[in-house]
Formats: structure tokens, sequence, C-alpha cells
């Protein structure tokens, strides 16, 4: 989740839009004037010497038009942080595959995600100045990435998702939770949604998620009944899983909201309680993270049967690779699981 700025303001540029916002009304005005001054250089200065920075940030407010303001945000801030430091002032001419390869090869050891993602960046910063012939070649369109930490993205077992389920009516605020269980929503989406997301095809209750991850992040779910209960009547822009104060969750109160979760789970699993401290042994297993909730999603999907073209549009994946692998593994389940009810047979006969 992005961070949320005080004050914001828009100003039309070449035909184009642009959004400015900043914590305070003097660093919105200072912004204003820098951003105006910026693309009035770049307007004149486009070419092989201007900074890999100033094509970097006029290529985003040119080609990521119909992006969200969050993942343009976290795109700033990942460029600013591990790009611009490094190439930012140089002129994109003379930026070589070495150049961005060392990039890369300082994010070693990070998440797969992070890695995946400045890869990507860095590829359209360069793809972009080659299609407009700024450079002749992308230095960035062979780069190796470097090892990275996958998160290890697992379904509830069949324990932990009685006693989440049983946890969920404790606190208003899990209802977050249980959007990503029920419906498949990301995080971002799951706290974002609104009473007027809440539709009827056909007679059947179906959640709009607006994803932005990718094009195919906005699309419909079926509601099943045991949330739709809970939610049927939200109000058209009240928020569907608000935080106890009634509004969107924050990066730290859907945190805090988590850890409560998994505290009342503890409990529920039969974790002793000391002067309202939790004693170890705890039973919840420490590598339980939120987003095991939308894969438990899509593992119930195949579990239930339901086609992995379908569930790649219900999960809003990018590729139907990444759907599948969650398919193979349940498979792969399924198959240890029929292993020892085989090998009960044999020894019986």
């Amino acid at each position: 989740m992005a961070k949320k700025f005080n004050f914001e303001t828009t100003f039309t540029y070449d035909g184009r839009r642009y959004h400015v916002r900043a914590d305070s009304e003097k660093e919105l005005y200072q912004k204003l004037a820098n951003k105006k001054r910026d693309l009035e250089e770049g307007k004149v200065t486009v070419g092989p010497d201007m900074p890999v920075r100033k094509w970097a940030e006029l290529a985003l407010d040119t080609y990521k038009q119909n992006v969200s303001e969050d993942s343009l945000e976290a795109t700033r801030l990942r460029l600013g942080k591990h790009v611009y430091s490094a190439i930012g002032s140089l002129p994109i001419r003379s930026i070589k595959p070495i150049h961005c390869q060392n990039i890369m090869n300082a994010q070693a050891g990070m998440s797969y995600g992070h890695v995946q993602k400045l890869s990507q960046e860095l590829k359209f910063i360069f793809r972009t100045a080659v299609e407009n012939k700024i450079i002749l070649e992308n230095p960035a369109e062979h780069i190796v990435l470097p090892s990275a930490e996958k998160g290890h993205r697992r379904a509830l077992t069949d324990n932990e998702a009685r006693h989440f389920l049983a946890c969920c009516d404790q606190d208003p605020g899990f209802r977050v939770f249980e959007l990503m269980y029920y419906c498949g929503c990301r995080p971002g989406e799951a706290v974002q949604a609104i009473g007027k997301d809440i539709e009827a095809k056909k007679g059947t209750p179906i959640l709009h998620i607006r994803g932005t991850k990718s094009e195919n992040a906005d699309r419909y779910v079926p509601i099943p009944s045991p949330l739709y209960h809970k939610i049927k009547d939200t109000a058209p822009f009240d928020i569907i899983a608000p935080n106890r104060s009634g509004r969107m969750h924050s990066e730290s109160s859907y945190k805090r909201c988590f850890s409560s979760l998994c505290r009342a789970m503890n409990i529920s699993m039969g974790c002793k309680v000391y002067r309202n401290q939790l004693l170890p042994p705890f039973p919840l297993s420490d590598d339980l993270v939120p987003y095991c909730l939308r894969h438990t999603y899509c593992t119930n999907l195949a579990k239930s049967n339901v086609d992995i073209r379908t569930a790649q549009k219900l999960m809003g994946h990018a590729s139907i690779q990444m759907t599948a692998d969650i398919y193979t593994h349940v498979d792969q389940d399924q198959i240890i699981s029929a292993a020892s009810k085989i090998d009960a047979f044999y020894i019986a006969n």
C-alpha cells in the first residue's frame, strides 16, 4: 500500500495530464514548479545525452497512464533507490549492459518479486528509449537475474483453515483476510473493496475486484455464501473490510490486524496465555503469511475441479503458468495422499 499524501494537484502539459502529490502545501508548489521545469527541459533535450533519470520519469509519465498511482509510486521508489542512485545522472547513450547487470547483481538475496519487478522496469526504460530512437539497442535486454528468495506461499492446512474460520468473527478487521480466503483477493485489492463492488450476475453474487497489477487483475469472482451473508449490506461507498476505525486499512493497521489474527488462531489452537502474553510453544506455524490465504483460494479451486483457465481468470494471474504451478502442487498432494491408501490395500491383500 503506497503512501497517502495530504495535498494533490494536476496540470496539463503538451496534451497530457500530470499528477503532483506532497505532504505540505509548500512542498506541493515546489514539486509542481520542478515538474513543469523538468518537462520543459525534457521537451528540449530529449536525445542520447538526456540523463537516465529524466528519460525514465518522462517514459513513466507518458507510457504508464493506465497504471494506478500506487503502482507508479512503488516503481518510482524502486528506481530511485536502485537505478537512479547508480546511473541516474549518466547520459542514456552511455549505458552499457554491464551497468544494468551490476544493478541487478546488487539485488542478490532480495525477494524474487522485487528482482522480477526491477528487471522489468529496467527493460522498460531502455526499450522505450529504443522505440523513440534515442539509442540503438536496449542494454537491459539480456540481463541475468541474480539468485533471489522465493517466498514460500503455501495453502493453509485443514487444521489452520478450521481455526482461521473460527476466529474470523472475533474482529471485523479480519474480514480483509476473508476476502483473500473466499475470493482470492490480493492484499491491496482486499483493503480497497467497497460496497458497490458487490454485484449480481444472473442471481449469483459476484465481487468486482478492481485489481491493477496486470491487465488480468481487474476481474469478477463469485462470492461464496458464508462471506456474502456478512458483506451483502455494505453501503455502496463503504469499505467492505474496514479497520477498527471504520476506514480503509493502512499498511500499519493491516499488519497489526494480521498479528491479531495470528494471536487469535494460536489461542484457538490451544496456546497458553499468561498475563495477556502467549506462552510457547506456539501451535500456529511461523511461516503463515497473509498471501497463504490467496494461495488457499487457488488450491481450493483445484480441489473443486475448476478448470485451470477459469482459475487463471479468477486469480487474475498474468500467465497460466502461475496457476499451473499451484495446480501441479495440489496434484502431487493428492498422489501422496493416495499412496498410503494404495499401500494399505496391498498390505491387507
